[in-house]
Order: C-alpha cells, then structure tokens, then sequence
C-alpha cells in the first residue's frame, strides 16, 4: 500500500485538504504543502502496518466508501492510505 502522510490533528483541515491531496503526484519521500498543511509521501508499507495500527487505542481508522482508501488518524497525523498500482508486464 501506498501512503500519504497529512501533518493536521484537525479532521476538518484534512476534510479541506484531503481531495487535493489524492490529485497529487508526489515521488516517494517528496513533501510538499497544501493549504498550508505539510503533505509527504511516505513510500508504501507492508500490508501487516494496516492491523498493527487498526489495534492501537489511540488509532482512528476509517474506510472510504466506493474507493479502496483506508485513512488512519493518530496523534497530530492522518495517514491516507492507497493500493498501489499495479504494473502490466507485457
């Protein structure tokens, strides 16, 4: 999985920034800011990061309907989290 690491404890920043964000194209690693919020591309993350974060108290997990989005909200941070893309070999 792909993520997008939001630098914003308030939801409803991220709620403002949050489309704007998925129309970004950042290379892994790069940061960049929106609206003011600090936005980085975080490279991808095994797919056991998903459980080990869905268990901690202090972690809000949400799931985008229709899309396969999952967004993890902890401490001063909202991870948008992406399938990655997958690449035909011909």
């Amino acid at each position: 999985m792909k993520c997008i690491a939001v630098y914003t404890s308030d939801f409803q920043v991220f709620s403002d920034v949050y489309e704007k964000v998925l129309d970004l194209s950042l290379a892994d690693e790069e940061e960049t800011e929106v609206d003011g919020v600090t936005v980085s591309a975080s490279g991808s993350v095994p797919g056991q990061y998903l459980e080990r974060m869905r268990v901690k108290p202090d972690v809000a997990v949400m799931r985008v309907k229709g899309r396969d989005v999952t967004i993890l909200q902890h401490r001063e941070l909202f991870e948008i989290l992406l399938p990655e893309a997958e690449v035909a070999v011909l």
